[in-house]
């Protein structure tokens, strides 16, 4: 190998990365990778933690970080992995939300329709491997847990991967919020393998404990914080009401990325028949949508340019949360508010007054379980030890109902 394929990148996080194999170095640097330098993490959630601006780029190398460190701690272990097993799960780690597109939640809800990024995330891999020549080809395999060694597929993909593990401790690193902070060097030392699968040794009991709680912290204090989804929600009415313009043949500014997705009705067939399909998705970042909502606040659709310019300005719809769903009736006496203030009338009053729901399960029993691995050899799922905060608690699914809309009595910020 020669020194010119050897890279090392300054994570503000885990400080310095090192990319030593050439392979790595060629995915990282195709555009299809570049792209997610210009798609944020954590959408919109900088309207309310401002430090949150950090990319899908930053996050896919820290969990590759991670992902190197938790290889070499159970090489260090006697576990029998390969070199080439080695390099894929690396890769692996890396295309994990390579299919992830602007405001990616936004974006499958609004015009993107029916195609979830995990879709497209298969569809860009097969993409890419035909283009190496077939060195991605155990990369998929690892990836939708189809090769032999299972615990390649968890590390990358389950409830205790290096995914997660990322990304709770960089939100919580550029949002500020101290309770997402895990012990991931400590969790990363405590992994081990039995009978081929991913577990924990018993030490790393309560590191495991916290890593499900700072999960649980995190969706509740950042992730669906109420200014957090009022804004994501605003995003998605904001790109259905573009949408439709579109589709009724009004003339709407747009790059030509956007222009494709909102001038077509978008299928799964599209994507896997037509090839320009997937080629002009990968030309849309955070900057199309952004740019396009710039100029539609004077666009003369009065929906689009109102949502548009309060979204731009955070005038940001009011978030009511209840723990039981909310009545026509709440809903019926917001939008007679609405229409009344704004002029808005009909079906186009459900662009400004909606409710939905917000489900959490910080840990989830049905799935594939967090094993302990005590000293004696026996094995036992996380939730099951005698004592355990997580049975008790964060194993029961949470849903809180919200209902967004306007500030009738006054505008501001929230």
């Amino acid at each position: 190998m020669t020194e010119s394929k050897r890279k090392i990148v300054n994570d503000p996080v885990y400080g310095f990365i090192t990319i030593d194999h050439p392979l790595i170095l060629t995915l990282i640097s195709h555009p299809y990778y570049q792209r997610l330098r210009r798609i944020h993490q954590m959408a919109l959630a900088h309207l309310v933690y401002p430090g949150a601006v950090h990319t899908r780029f930053h996050h896919s190398l820290g969990a590759y970080h991670l992902m190197c460190g938790a290889l070499q701690e159970l090489k260090s272990k006697g576990v029998d992995i390969t070199p080439e097993e080695e390099v894929a799960s690396k890769m692996a780690i890396l295309l994990h939300d390579i299919g992830h597109g602007p405001y990616s939640h936004a974006l499958e809800n609004g015009i993107i329709e029916g195609v979830s990024h995990e879709a497209i995330s298969q569809w860009l891999m097969e993409a890419l491997n035909k283009e190496m020549h077939g060195a991605l080809s155990l990369t998929i395999d690892i990836f939708n847990g189809r090769y032999h060694k299972k615990f390649l597929h968890q590390l990358v993909s389950s409830q205790l991967d290096v995914d997660r593990m990322d990304y709770l401790n960089r939100d919580s690193f550029f949002t500020g919020v101290s309770e997402g902070v895990i012990s991931y060097d400590r969790i990363i030392k405590m992994l081990t393998v039995h009978h081929g699968e991913l577990m924990v040794e018993e030490k790393g009991i309560y590191s495991i404990e916290k890593f499900i709680i700072a999960r649980r912290l995190m969706y509740w204090q950042v992730y669906l914080h109420k200014t957090v989804l009022s804004a994501e929600n605003m995003l998605v009415k904001i790109l259905v009401r573009a949408k439709k313009l579109a589709q009724a043949g009004e003339k709407l500014f747009c790059s030509p990325a956007l222009e494709y997705f909102l001038y077509h009705s978008i299928t799964k067939d599209n994507f896997e028949k037509d090839p320009e399909c997937l080629k002009m998705f990968c030309m849309l970042d955070d900057y199309d949508i952004l740019g396009a909502i710039k100029v539609w606040t004077t666009h003369k659709d009065p929906v689009l340019s109102l949502l548009c310019s309060w979204l731009i300005n955070r005038q940001l719809f009011k978030v009511v949360l209840s723990h039981d769903q909310f009545d026509n009736n709440s809903l019926e006496l917001l939008k007679k508010q609405v229409a009344q203030k704004w002029n808005i009338s009909g079906p186009d009053l459900d662009y400004f007054v909606f409710s939905d729901a917000a489900t959490l399960r910080a840990y989830n029993i049905n799935d594939e379980k967090i094993n302990i691995l005590f000293k004696d050899g026996t094995v036992k799922d996380i939730s099951s030890i005698d004592n355990a905060l997580i049975s008790h608690t964060l194993a029961i699914p949470v849903k809180k109902f919200y209902i967004c809309h306007p500030k009738i009595q006054a505008n501001g910020t929230l």
